[in-house]
C-alpha cells in the first residue's frame, strides 16, 4: 500500500509547479520585517562595543583605538540584537540580502574617518 502512496506524490510532485522561485531571475518578495543583513552608519558610531557584547553569535568586532567595526557575515544569525542596544542608532537591519559571495571569509570592516 506504501508504494501506491509514494506513486501518488511522485506523480503529484512532477505534475505541479515548483514550489521555490527562481531566485536570480524572479528576486523574493520582501516583507515589511523581513531582516536581510546589518548596515552601520560609521560615522555616527561611537564605538562604545555595546553591539559586540550583546551579540549572542560572537559576528561584531569592535577597536576604540583604530576606531573599526567589523562583521562577520556567515557569523551573524540576524537577530537584531545589536540594533536595540545601540545608542546612538548607527546600526539598523536593512531589508536587502547580502550578495553571494565565493569567498570563504566574509568580513565586513567599516573605519570612520579620523577628523582633521
Amino acid at each position: 500500500m506504501s508504494y501506491f502512496q509514494m506513486l501518488k506524490t511522485t506523480i503529484k510532485t512532477l505534475l505541479s509547479r515548483p514550489a521555490t522561485l527562481m531566485y536570480p531571475k524572479k528576486p523574493a518578495q520582501k516583507f515589511k520585517s523581513t531582516r536581510g543583513k546589518i548596515e552601520i552608519d560609521i560615522e555616527r558610531c561611537i564605538f562604545c562595543g555595546n553591539c559586540q557584547r550583546k551579540c549572542p553569535c560572537v559576528a561584531i568586532c569592535v577597536d576604540r583605538n583604530e576606531r573599526t567595526w567589523e562583521i562577520d557575515r556567515y557569523r551573524c544569525v540576524i537577530c537584531n540584537c545589536c540594533v536595540e542596544v545601540c545608542p546612538v542608532k548607527c546600526l539598523r537591519c536593512d531589508n536587502d540580502y547580502t550578495k553571494p559571495s565565493t569567498e570563504a571569509n566574509v568580513k565586513d570592516k567599516f573605519k570612520q574617518q579620523k577628523p582633521q
